[in-house]
């Protein structure tokens, strides 16, 4: 990614790093802290692995933040993106036409990762983690494009506090809830149901549904606003302090969160708007420490782990579904983890499907074959 200005003209190694943090969990990282919790039964992974399930329906744990991180990530490159395509005298109608097909492509590859090649269209899934992704980008990115800073913010609140007040005020009744913010009784859920062709998720529910994909806007566009602030000249010679305006930043959005959770729970599955502010808190911090480390104090070797994986994410994530890792762990480590006790046989397991998954981004990244939409 590249910026406007001289002083942040080189890529963020960090980004790449924490995109790629971010997919560890998903490709094996779970399976990896599970294991040296049933080995070791230490109480620090014990507590990581149950942070590493998502909860029922109201409240959060670790692993209900790798979707909405990853979407926040995907904002932060915007900017960058635009700027470089800019730069190169792009016309903005190509850059909407880029911005329209990659969000349509990534609906197009969640239902395809839902279903497979199948065309059974009364029982298929439409909702999408990569569906999500695309609408929720490609609607941020053309208000990023066509409205200036303040109404960028304007646009980040209105998004917010609409959704909140369309639930609170507009519960659904069809299935004899009084709850707004539960699974029968909220507008999105409802909604959902009238619109959304195929099947939903939880059956009156789906977390990828359409009308909550109106929230997530503002997590993606509380991407673009940190990508902006890391491309500005403010403090682009003072790092450190860059670094504390993050860290500043993503605690009052934790706060606002926590506070917002009195009235409106925090919910990955309805995407509540306390849960854009308490997560997009967390993924600033997050991102804050990535870069200090990693592109302030130029501590970047450990990071490559993660960058092989966070420059292919959308292979990994479809790889995973398609190609069954399980089976070449067991050809490559079952032996090995047949002469071991049986406690070792679920962190053999998280070791292998890490590795294989790795080595094979690894040699990607070596051809030079990334998957870029």
């Amino acid at each position: 990614m590249e910026s406007n200005t001289s002083a942040s003209q080189k890529r963020l190694y960090s980004l790449d790093a924490l995109r790629g943090f971010d997919m560890f969990w998903i490709m094996g990282g779970e399976a990896l802290f599970t294991g040296l919790a049933t080995l070791t039964g230490w109480p620090v992974f014990e507590w990581w692995a149950g942070q590493l399930d998502h909860v029922e329906w109201d409240g959060f744990r670790f692993y209900d933040m790798i979707f909405p991180l990853f979407l926040f990530i995907a904002g932060i490159s915007f900017p960058y993106s635009l700027a470089k395509r800019r730069q190169k005298g792009e016309a903005d109608a190509l850059i909407y036409r880029h911005i329209i097909f990659r969000g349509l492509i990534l609906v197009l590859l969640g239902i395809v990762y839902n279903n497979g090649i199948r065309f059974d269209f009364e029982n298929m899934r439409y909702g999408s983690v990569l569906g999500r992704i695309g609408l929720a980008w490609m609607f941020a990115a053309l208000i990023y494009m066509n409205a200036g800073r303040k109404f960028r913010i304007l646009w980040f609140s209105l998004l917010l506090i609409g959704y909140w007040l369309l639930l609170l005020l507009f519960p659904a009744h069809d299935l004899g809830a009084t709850d707004p913010f539960s699974q029968e009784g909220n507008l999105a859920s409802y909604i959902d149901r009238l619109l959304m062709p195929g099947k939903l998720y939880r059956g009156n529910h789906d977390p990828e549904g359409l009308f909550s994909t109106i929230p997530a806007i503002s997590t993606a566009l509380l991407g673009m606003f940190t990508g902006e602030f890391m491309m500005s000249e403010y403090l682009s010679d003072k790092p450190l302090k860059k670094v504390i305006s993050l860290v500043m930043a993503g605690i009052i959005f934790i706060l606002i969160g926590s506070i917002w959770n009195l009235f409106f729970p925090i919910n990955k599955n309805i995407w509540s708007s306390s849960f854009v502010c308490y997560v997009g808190g967390l993924s600033i911090l997050l991102f804050s420490l990535f870069y200090l480390i990693i592109d302030v104090m130029q501590y970047r070797k450990w990071a490559f782990f993660f960058v092989v994986i966070g420059l292919n994410p959308i292979t990994i994530y479809l790889t995973n579904r398609i190609i069954n890792f399980s089976n070449a762990n067991k050809f490559f480590f079952k032996g090995i983890t047949d002469l071991l006790p049986e406690t070792w046989a679920p962190l053999m397991n998280g070791l292998g499907i890490t590795a294989i998954g790795w080595v094979f981004l690894y040699i990607l990244y070596k051809k030079k074959i990334f998957l870029k939409i």
